[in-house]
């Protein structure tokens, strides 16, 4: 648990990355949402998380504290630095803050595996993997169909992409749990078929 109190001049400073009383650069919470200062929302505004960032950038970078600081500040700053980038790397990604939302609510997000397949998907993936064989042993003739085929997967991960926008507004509104069990399921669907369309863009590419 983290002191309550300022470790430079002992007043209760924790809240906050600064104590109040002192300024002093404070031990960072190693959570995002916190150390940025932000509602946990899965909808952000991609400019308001942008302004935060430069913001914080100028007052925990390390070049700050190595005139005239404490060695003390001097790590703060340098563990600073380093969640913050974290931070606004993950967050700026809707995927990747879907998964940190999730992990952080006691999902798994592990890798996905060949029997998470989904089964509306069955009968399209076993015919591209076929045309995608044959095209491995020469048969130039299946391309045009393997390249459709890549269009319509495209196409139905930005459909996924559009239901996920949908269920982040839901679980900010509501903070039903329910509602992330859902969207682990539409990011274990979207990871399958980004997983397909990268393969088969290799294939392609040969």
């Amino acid at each position: 648990m983290t002191d309550p109190n300022c470790w430079n001049c002992g007043k209760p400073s924790a809240e906050s990355l600064f104590c109040k009383y002192c300024n002093t650069l404070q031990p960072p919470t190693p959570n995002y949402y916190e150390f940025m200062g932000l509602e946990k929302k899965l909808s952000l505004d991609p400019q308001e998380l942008q302004k935060r960032f430069y913001e914080l950038s100028r007052k925990v970078h390390p070049d700050r504290y190595y005139s005239g600081s404490t060695s003390q500040e001097r790590l703060y700053a340098l563990e600073s630095s380093a969640i913050l980038n974290d931070a606004y790397r993950v967050l700026k990604d809707p995927v990747a803050r879907a998964e940190y939302i999730l992990k952080e609510e006691g999902f798994d997000i592990g890798e996905q595996k060949s029997k998470d397949v989904p089964p509306e998907l069955l009968e399209e993936v076993f015919e591209l993997n076929m045309a995608l064989e044959e095209l491995r042993e020469g048969n130039a003739s299946t391309r045009p169909q393997i390249e459709e085929a890549c269009r319509q997967f495209i196409a139905m991960r930005g459909r996924i992409d559009a239901e996920m926008r949908e269920l982040f507004g839901e679980y900010d509104r509501t903070g039903d749990h329910s509602v992330l069990s859902m969207l682990r399921a539409v990011l274990n669907r979207r990871r399958y078929i980004r997983n397909l369309v990268e393969e088969v863009e290799r294939e392609l590419a040969r």
